[in-house]
């Protein structure tokens, strides 16, 4: 039974959306993986974060790609936040910004 894929604001997909093509294709190839595999999806195209947090790890030629989700009830998938790297490191400030909404959908 297949995941549905939501998105904690419009804003979030609109960021997405301005990554570059060949990561943004990435993207969308391993988000058909996860509404596919759920929770079984693992390295390298998804990483546990702990406490509940996911990150999808898509990358292309121009760049690599960040978005942050999380599992809620009824098999849906919301992605909370996304960025395009520029580090080797994910920057603390991206990682609170995630942790912050989880909280939020986790009521």
């Amino acid at each position: 039974m297949a995941y549905e894929i939501g998105y904690f604001h419009a804003r979030v997909l609109a960021e997405i959306e301005s990554w570059p093509v060949d990561v943004l294709a990435d993207y969308a190839r391993i988000v058909e993986l996860l509404i596919e595999y759920g929770p079984a999806l693992r390295m390298p195209h998804s990483k546990a974060m702990g406490g509940g947090l996911f990150e999808l790890r898509p990358k292309g030629r121009s760049g690599i790609g960040r978005a942050f989700y999380c599992f809620v009830v009824e098999r849906r998938v919301v992605v909370l936040h996304a960025f395009v790297k520029k580090t080797q490191a994910t920057p603390d400030r991206e990682l609170r910004l995630a942790r912050k909404r989880l909280k939020e959908v986790q009521g």
